[in-house]
């Protein structure tokens, strides 16, 4: 007789319970865990967004101004603009320029957000002179820079010798209105000698070399880093010499124009056998006053933050330091910059 197996067999109805039960274990565990997954990954996307809001800047544009575009200006200003599109998110980008006095008058303007120029132009805009008819009272300052090196450069059969020297004499005080001329001009009055007592010739660098080989000036100032490349190439089979600043009286000067430092040209430079005391000017890193407190703050953060980019960049910048950056100040410091530099001297 064949044996009939009931429906409700308990060995077989034990096996279809106890699968239905891990089936809903298992269903019930993948719900738990991926809710948990969603949970950690809101959280996740509300810290990246908030992390992304805290690097966010309140304006959406970063146009800085710089100079010439081969310059240290321009080459220093890029990387700088690369770092704050980079950071923030923003549209960062450099306009080439005239320098030092155009730049000052776009950001009074409100052309430009972020402005490189020379401490003496920086000084005539704060108080109205020389190419400034009237102060220029929205613009302040977020750091001090590096230095422009005043070299003057004089054909050795011209006989000058001192600053003093040059009275009389045929000389190239670079572009005009540019910040060598600037610098120049301010150097001369300072030791007594007007353009008045000079045969003023507005050359730039290389055009000033040329002058000085084919003999039509005697001497000329070149404003830059070191070494000046026009330099280095008038010395090529040209007799010349670096003419010194007496430091006395540049430390006298000094008292009037806080923007000047005494400097020495390293012997070697130039063929120099011993060093060559001179003065340099500091560049200063200027922004609009409607620049927001916040936005100062993170923009002068994020240059010091990202600091050997810039000295990567260009030789010039490698003399930027956090130490030095409101030393000789010639404009209101903007109150976001000294937020950072306040915050920094308490650590």
């Amino acid at each position: 007789m064949t044996e009939i197996s009931s429906p409700l067999n308990p060995s077989t109805g034990s096996k279809k319970i106890l699968l239905a039960s891990m089936v809903l274990l298992t269903s019930l565990g993948m719900t738990a865990c991926s809710d948990q997954k969603n949970q950690s990954t809101t959280q996740s996307a509300e810290t990246t967004t908030d992390a992304a809001h805290a690097d966010k800047l309140q304006t959406k544009f970063v146009t800085i101004a710089t100079g010439g575009a081969s310059g240290p200006y321009n080459i220093i200003g890029t990387s700088l603009s690369e770092i704050y599109a980079k950071t923030f998110g923003v549209n960062s980008k450099t306009q080439t320029t005239g320098a030092s006095v155009e730049n000052i008058n776009l950001l009074s303007q409100g052309k430009v957000d972020m402005a490189f120029v020379m401490s003496d132009v920086g000084t005539d805009a704060i108080e109205g002179m020389n190419n400034f008819s009237a102060p220029v009272t929205n613009i302040q300052q977020i750091a001090v820079l590096y230095p422009n090196v005043m070299q003057v450069a004089a054909a050795k059969s011209s006989g000058i010798n001192t600053i003093e020297d040059l009275k009389g004499k045929r000389i190239a005080v670079g572009d005009q209105g540019s910040g060598t001329e600037v610098n120049a001009r301010t150097l001369l009055q300072e030791f007594g000698i007007t353009y008045d007592d000079v045969n003023v010739d507005y050359l730039g660098f290389a055009e000033a070399a040329d002058a000085m080989k084919a003999g039509k000036i005697d001497a000329a100032f070149f404003n830059s880093g070191l070494p000046n490349s026009s330099i280095m190439e008038l010395e090529q089979g040209f007799d010349l010499k670096i003419v010194s600043v007496n430091q006395d009286k540049l430390k006298d000067i000094m008292t009037r124009k806080p923007y000047f430092n005494t400097f020495e040209i390293p012997a070697g430079t130039y063929g120099n056998k011993e060093p060559i005391p001179t003065v340099a000017i500091m560049n200063a890193l200027l922004v609009s006053s409607d620049l927001s407190e916040e936005d100062g703050y993170k923009l002068t953060k994020a240059l010091f933050d990202n600091l050997e980019s810039l000295k990567n960049a260009h030789q010039a910048a490698s003399t930027i330091s956090l130490a030095d950056a409101q030393k000789g100040m010639v404009a209101p410091i903007h109150p976001g910059a000294k937020k950072f530099y306040d915050e920094q001297a308490s650590k």
